[in-house]
């Protein structure tokens, strides 16, 4: 069983720059692949970022270039570092993990999710 808590989300303004923290439990962190994904009202959930236990990352396109995923696996916490916000980033934002290593599912399966924390942006 892994716990997820994210935090860092808030109030920000068009072009700034926000990072999220995602604090897991369990000692098999650095073997499982996290991923951020995100909701907006009245959207369905989607897939922003994952990283693998290898750190291979990935990223949707409409984050590419202005998101960045990272783990330290010696704080057991993952996070997205989000610049050039736009007020299409508003959203909660979901931390997840999954024990698989493969790339199958990458954007969609994950196993464990947080709670979630809200950032929105104003134009």
């Amino acid at each position: 069983q892994v716990q997820l808590v994210e935090s860092g989300g808030g109030l920000l303004q068009a072009g700034d720059s926000l990072r999220l923290s995602c604090a897991a439990s369990g000692r098999t962190f650095s073997r499982y692949r996290m991923g951020w994904f995100r909701q907006a009202p009245g959207k369905e959930r989607e897939f922003v970022a994952a990283i693998k236990s290898n750190f291979d990352t990935y990223y949707a396109d409409s984050v590419k270039g202005r998101f960045t995923i990272s783990r330290d696996n010696a704080k057991n916490t993952a996070y997205l570092q989000m610049n050039s916000l736009k007020s299409e980033d508003t959203a909660v934002y979901y931390c997840a993990a999954d024990p698989l290593f493969s790339d199958s599912g990458i954007t969609t399966s994950y196993v464990y999710w947080g709670q979630g924390t809200q950032v929105t942006v104003s134009s």
